[in-house]
């Protein structure tokens, strides 16, 4: 059995003329051309220096291009490191200092200040890959022939690194190993019963494991085709939904959507999947899209550190306000976050998840990776939930994000689920603030409908009279919009700091 993540995708490609990839302006990339190129990437990435086990770190723009560097660094024997589009120059020397990558590729525009970084000082070279899919990494490529002898990879090599999102405390690099990737792939593709008759839409960012990973390896598991776009536009979308069979997107893209007047049951009618992930998807949202296509969305649990965990069904109830059930090989349980005693169905704790999906540790810092883990192997995710009577994964939220107050936990989920339920309520985020007496304040941000008018007093009056008083927020706060990252999940860290003095004085 071949044991590399590229070798296992490729024992899989359909045909060298079969389309891999179509983009928006109609450029068509086979499967032919993804297996050449990406061999001319790694022969250019082995003349530069790269070795087995280098890092590769990659800041550039979505394009077909960056998909091929990717597979080229992982035929190359390299680890690949994406970095966010948005990190400054700054945070990229920390991740440059911290990766001690062999070859750094960025844009164009930005190749000079990355290359007098202090951190660069050992980088081998800094090479340029721009929107457009051009650059010096694809010239160098150019020059390079198309029949690639793949580095030999164990299944327990690195593929990838990926940093965290570093919000409490610095970034961690994730280091995700062949196996991980590979196996969670395959998972994927017999559990969401994808074939190679499949048309995906890719709209999502590919320097994230749902754009990366999820969505590219998945497909190319299965020997399907995508159209790729380089960003979410509804308009596009709706366009291309005809020609599609399925989507991966968070929960924006399908708010957007359901805001559409053209989304309807006609223009989805060839659709077969609508998954989400990245960020909870609010039950409101769940049930408009079915009223507005016909179509449940499948939403599912994952994280940078482990790929995906647990799914709603494809056959089955897809449970709005849930993550389905463990996936295949994965092993799943709540634990008391103190203890790490295993809890009864139905009791809150951290879910803590075993399986050949799982990371194999944090890059350089095998402290915090011994803390993260217990001693039989499972991984401490944070992440707050309970499994009801059905077997259902409720996510209540991130352990860090528990609030405390006045010597009681309050689940914020809990609580923004009671809000949400509340007539003008689009959505709410619940946070714990210094309180003088109470330890944590709890504080609700709501963002109302067009045209609700809702007071304060009365959000505290209706949630009254179904929590209990020490869940109940002591200020509530409308806002136009909630603050989110780039996969959409709200940024608790920058409400927390927000409204950090609304308690004081």
């Amino acid at each position: 059995m071949t044991t590399s993540l590229y070798a296992r995708l490729a024992a899989r490609f359909p045909d060298a003329g079969k389309t891999f990839l179509e983009t928006a302006d109609g450029r068509m990339i086979t499967y032919g051309d993804l297996q050449a190129e990406s061999g001319r990437m790694a022969g250019a990435l082995v003349k530069l220096g790269v070795k087995p086990g280098d890092r590769v770190a990659v800041q550039v723009s979505k394009s077909p291009e960056a998909l091929v560097l990717y597979l080229g660094c992982v035929r190359a024997g390299a680890v690949y490191l994406p970095l966010n589009t948005a990190y400054t120059m700054a945070e990229l020397g920390y991740f440059i200092g911290d990766a001690e990558p062999t070859v750094v590729v960025c844009d164009p525009k930005s190749r000079e200040a990355v290359a007098t970084l202090p951190e660069a000082a050992g980088v081998a070279a800094v090479e340029t890959l721009d929107a457009a899919g051009a650059g010096s990494i694809v010239d160098k490529a150019a020059g390079e022939p198309a029949d690639f002898a793949d580095v030999p990879r164990a299944a327990d090599d690195l593929a990838a690194i990926l940093y965290t999102s570093g919000t409490t405390g610095r970034s961690k690099g994730a280091m995700l190993t062949q196996d991980n990737l590979a196996s969670n792939a395959e998972v994927l593709v017999d559990y969401w019963r994808f074939t190679a008759d499949d048309v995906l839409i890719h709209a999502l960012p590919i320097y994230h494991t749902h754009g990366l990973f999820v969505a590219t390896n998945t497909l190319l598991m299965a020997g399907g085709s995508m159209l790729f776009l380089p960003k979410f536009d509804a308009d596009q979308v709706l366009a291309l939904m005809p020609r599609a069979t399925t989507m991966m997107g968070v929960p924006t893209f399908y708010t957007r959507l359901i805001d559409h007047l053209g989304l309807n049951r006609e223009v989805s009618a060839n659709m077969r999947l609508f998954t989400s992930g990245s960020a909870p998807l609010l039950a409101e949202t769940h049930r408009a899209f079915e009223e507005k296509t016909g179509h449940r969305i499948l939403e599912r649990y994952g994280m940078t550190e482990t790929n995906m965990n647990t799914s709603n069904p494809y056959d089955g109830e897809r449970r709005a306000g849930t993550v389905g059930f463990p996936l295949p090989g994965v092993s799943l349980r709540i634990a008391d976050p103190e203890t790490g005693a295993e809890l009864p169905q139905g009791e809150i704790g951290v879910i803590e998840v075993k399986g050949p999906n799982v990371f194999k540790g944090y890059w350089r810092m095998p402290e915090k990776t011994e803390a993260e883990f217990r001693p039989d192997g499972f991984f401490i995710t944070g992440d707050v939930s309970m499994i009801d009577a059905d077997g259902y994964v409720h996510i209540v939220g991130r352990a860090k994000d528990l609030i405390i107050s006045g010597g009681f936990n309050v689940y914020p989920k809990e609580v923004e689920s009671e809000i949400d339920d509340m007539d003008g309520v689009v959505e709410s985020a619940v946070v714990g603030v210094p309180h003088r007496d109470f330890g944590e304040g709890v504080t609700a941000i709501v963002v109302l409908e067009g045209g609700a008018e809702i007071a304060e007093d009365e959000v505290q009056a209706r949630l009254k009279e179904r929590l209990a008083a020490y869940k109940l927020p002591k200020r509530v706060f409308f806002v136009p919009e909630l603050p989110r990252n780039t996969m959409g999940k709200v940024q608790k860290n920058v409400l927390r700091e927000t409204y950090a003095d609304t308690y004081k004085g």
